[in-house]
């Protein structure tokens, strides 16, 4: 029995309001949050000496609900103080949290916090990628309505977000299975309908000839079977809809260039997009002199070479051939299956009103993905060998200079120009006749954006036998969803059984009409959602431009990189789309990327079966895996978490065990953020996490008892050695806030900050008892590691500063001691410190040994080649390098020191 529709597509606030007796409560928050009898210091004032597990939970509780802070909603523009824009990718609704989300929303939220305590204003939304295949097939199997199953799955996921404590904008929280959000979807979509960049087309699908519909990818299983009905899979064409994605190649590629270092992803976005340099070219097709209104695009090479084109060539599997054109008849009569097939079939170029007879090409391919492109034999050896071959006559149009230059010649109103002006004037005379002239390559195709689902956006147009597709009128948005009693799974789109849905009168002539019944691709939900974030409650339009210029571009972007190529790529066409249609200023979407890498684990397989087992089945005492039952050895590999390869670890379980700031820590720790985390090679990792944690909480301890021993802290009571010691640690807490601060802003190396702080926190625990009591120094660097550390763990950090803030007799007064930790201005290097010496001395290595120190001038210590001809000419290069040979030096950017390697 389906809940009725009405209760989960009204306002988002409306439906927040009925999640709350949706989903039964969270066990992992209830095992987060025990209800203990508390003792910490921000309760009772008295500071427990260990950072016991009794100790971690209660502070996880107390503070939990504390350092939730929610980030202001932000109505007037405040360009007092700079904007940080931090996303996530919104993840689907699938009901359950993985390691791969923990790992991501925990950077985040770390950069989140870093940037809000460095006085920026930060927005770091959250939202949900909503619709989708899965909700459709859960409601099949379950009888669950798939806003019901979707919007549960919402409730239960925020709840596990909340439990690790994450500091999201709530307030901007979106949803694209709302109304309120797909009405902007189909909004874009009208005005890329307007622009000419949307069309429809045959293209192949899969189709289950049982139950009679369209099957994903992922229905059909390796055998090409079925997932539901076994049966064989067919192909099928289907009349579908696409947009033009292919018209904004080239400002896609030239924008590259304007982003800083992308982690690869760069090159990975330009090999896909390929070299720009061809264009497509429309063609009205005419059998006996008559035209058939038959379309077709071809691809032009060389596009101001178009007047020398001798025929238009297509593959013998284009859809003329095989789908439901009027033409395919005549094709197939004219098909010599293996040859070049000259058929009766002709083409008119629209720009040029040249015509030409089609070709059906001998080939069973194209380069790239071409399937129809234009023959012109004076710049194609092939072309002319193809034209030469069916008697086809062609002529020169590229004329070569004495100079060397090239002008065009029988080329109509664009002769005489060289080839770059007439590249740019064809080009540009196509796109403005609406005929193509978009500069792009074979590689692309466009997007095929059409499903034939329930659970997505409804693609508004309606179809009218007079008018034929007639877009919604914008005041008649959104096309809503209508209700739908069961899913079956079989027969073709659900939206086309629901006849008072379905049937309507055409808006232009109001006859009888019928509403389009394919749904959009989610990718096109997403591929402009973090322009929506800038202005989530917007009723007029889909974002305010002042909002949308104010916090765009994305300063950092953060995701998988299995979204590197099709998601960056759709979101970076939407985005130049919006910045031409003058709804955006900034022309690129996201500023700087980072791809985290996969969490692994192993997976074990019976290399009979390729069945993957439970780690309960498999022996793992001898030096390889076996199988217990069987005693069958087994393939391990290492592979992404996944249920159904037995490798998953359950986030809330490791809360439970560890805690929040452990498990933050420890994802932090493991690996550089775009490198792949090894689960069962890295958990080593957990306890010395744990253990510098309680290390941290001593070095509090020992302040905290030093201060309240009585003895009043006098700096003047510490003698020359202890002054020494106390300005080592000044020193060091100096280096690590340089440090640190630079590998947050620069390329978010969280592992190599936390080492930083971690030799800090070594220093501080070799500090004598008198240093600890009389210092500024002691007490400044513990404060500052506490600061430094609290965007990674804010727990933790928090209490540890709640008690230092009530230390009697502080030495430090810059440190704003009544407010929390997060609360805290990021430190900056002492000015003293910056006062760099006139000489430095650089360390000296020689095959990684240290050999002593030389004096390099200040202004070039970071001249690898300076240096290297001044350690070399040293005494100490006069006694270990003269005379050797040098195979290889390498001068640190971070450190003073240098590394020779000599062979011995």
């Amino acid at each position: 029995m389906w809940i009725p529709y009405h209760r989960f597509f009204t306002c988002s606030s409306c439906w927040r309001r009925q999640l709350n007796g949706i989903v039964d409560p969270v066990k992992w928050r209830n095992t987060l949050v025990p209800n203990c009898i508390r003792s910490i210091y921000s309760e009772t004032g008295k500071w427990e000496k260990k950072y016991g597990l009794e100790t971690r939970k209660k502070v996880e509780s107390w503070w939990h609900s504390r350092i939730k802070e929610q980030f202001q909603n932000i109505g007037k523009i405040d360009k007092s103080r700079p904007k940080f824009y931090v996303l996530s990718m919104f993840p689907y609704p699938s009901g359950k949290l993985h390691m791969g989300h923990v790992r991501v929303y925990t950077i985040s939220d770390t950069v989140a916090r870093f940037q809000k305590m460095r006085g920026l204003r930060v927005i770091n939304p959250m939202g949900w990628d909503a619709f989708g295949l899965p909700a459709e097939n859960a409601a099949i199997e379950h009888g669950l309505h798939p806003a019901q199953w979707t919007q549960s799955n919402i409730q239960h996921m925020r709840k596990q977000l909340d439990a690790l404590g994450l500091s999201f904008s709530w307030d901007r929280e979106i949803a694209t299975c709302f109304s309120e959000y797909y009405k902007w979807t189909q909004y874009i979509f009208l005005k890329l309908y307007e622009a000419g960049l949307v069309y429809q087309n045959e293209a192949m699908v899969n189709w289950d000839p049982v139950d009679q519909t369209v099957l994903a990818n992922e229905q059909v299983d390796e055998n090409g079977c079925s997932w539901r009905s076994g049966a064989k899979v067919q192909k099928k064409y289907l009349k579908q809809w696409f947009i033009k994605t292919s018209a904004y190649a080239k400002s896609m590629l030239d924008g590259l260039s304007d982003l800083p270092k992308w982690y690869g992803i760069k090159e990975m976005q330009a090999n896909w997009l390929g070299d720009c340099t061809g264009c497509y070219f429309e063609f009205i097709l005419k059998v006996n002199n008559k035209s058939t209104g038959e379309k077709i695009a071809a691809f032009a090479y060389v596009p101001e070479a178009i007047y020398g084109m001798s025929y238009l060539h297509i593959l013998p599997d284009h859809r003329l051939l095989h789908g439901n054109s009027s033409l395919k008849e005549a094709f197939q009569k004219d098909l010599i299956p293996g040859k070049e097939s000259l058929t009766s079939v002709t083409a008119m170029n629209l720009l040029t009103n040249q015509e030409i007879p089609v070709v059906i090409s001998a080939k069973s391919e194209f380069e790239g993905y071409l399937d129809a492109k234009i023959g012109i034999p004076c710049t194609e050896a092939d072309d002319a060998k193809v034209a030469r071959s069916l008697g086809l006559s062609f002529e020169e149009v590229i004329e070569t200079l004495s100079d060397g230059s090239q002008r065009l010649i029988h080329s109509g109103e664009f002769t005489g120009m060289s080839r770059q002006q007439a590249l740019n004037a064809i080009t540009e005379q196509a796109k403005n006749k609406g005929v193509g002239g978009y500069l792009t390559s074979n590689k692309l195709k466009d997007w095929l954006i059409s499903r034939q689902r329930y659970w997505g956006t409804p693609i508004p147009v309606i179809h009218c036998q007079s008018c034929g597709p007639v877009p919604v009128p914008y005041e008649d948005l959104p096309v809503q969803l209508p209700n739908i009693a069961s899913f079956t799974g079989k027969g073709g789109s659900p939206l086309a059984s629901i006849s008072d849905w379905v049937n309507c009168c055409c808006p232009k002539c109001k006859k009888p009409s019928r509403r389009e019944t394919d749904t959009m691709d989610t990718f096109v939900d997403s591929a402009w959602y973090y322009l929506r974030y800038t202005d989530p409650h917007n009723t007029e339009r889909a974002f305010d431009k002042d909002l949308a210029d104010h916090w765009m571009p994305v300063d950092l972007y953060i995701g998988g990189k299995e979204h590197a190529v099709m998601h960056l790529y759709y979101a970076r066409f939407i985005n130049h789309f919006c910045h031409d249609q003058k709804m955006t200023k900034h022309r690129e979407p996201f500023h700087k990327l980072l791809v985290q890498g996969l969490i692994k684990n192993r997976t074990f397989r019976l290399t009979t079966t390729g069945k993957y087992l439970k780690r309960g089945e498999v022996d793992l005492t001898g030096p390889e895996p076996v199988h217990i039952k069987t005693k069958e050895n087994l393939q391990m590999m290492w592979e992404k978490m996944s249920k159904s390869k037995h490798n998953g670890i359950e986030p809330e379980e490791m809360v439970q065990q560890y805690g929040i700031d452990t498990v933050r820590l420890y994802i932090l720790f493991a690996a550089p953020p775009e490198q792949d985390i090894l689960w069962d090679v890295k958990t080593d990792a957990i306890p010395g996490v744990q253990r510098w944690q309680s290390r941290l909480w001593h070095l509090a301890t020992k302040l905290i008892e030093a201060r309240n021993s009585g003895t009043l802290p006098s700096p003047q009571l510490l003698n020359q050695k202890e002054k020494d010691e106390a300005k080592r640690i000044w020193k060091q807490k100096n280096h690590a806030v340089s440090q640190v601060t630079e590998y947050f802003l620069e390329d978010y190396l969280f592992n190599a900050a936390i080492s930083q702080l971690m030799s800090l926190s070594n220093a501080l625990s070799q500090a004598s008892q008198r240093v600890i009591l009389h210092s500024a120094e002691y007490e400044d660097a513990l404060a500052t590691l506490c600061v430094m550390l609290a965007p990674m763990a804010p727990h933790i950090s928090s209490e540890i500063w709640k008690g230092l803030s009530h230390v009697q007799n502080k030495l430090c007064s810059h440190h704003r001691w009544d407010m929390e930790v997060l609360q805290q201005s990021w430190p900056t290097v002492d000015p003293e410190y910056l006062r760099q010496p006139d000489v430095v001395q650089v360390s000296v290595l020689i095959n990684n040994k240290p050999c002593g120190k030389v004096g390099v001038p200040q202004h070039v210590a970071r001249d690898a080649e300076a240096v290297r001809e001044l350690v070399v000419q040293s005494e100490l290069g006069t006694e270990y390098l003269q005379g050797r040979t040098i195979t290889k030096f390498f001068l640190s950017p971070r450190t003073a020191l240098i590394n020779f390697l000599i062979q011995e």
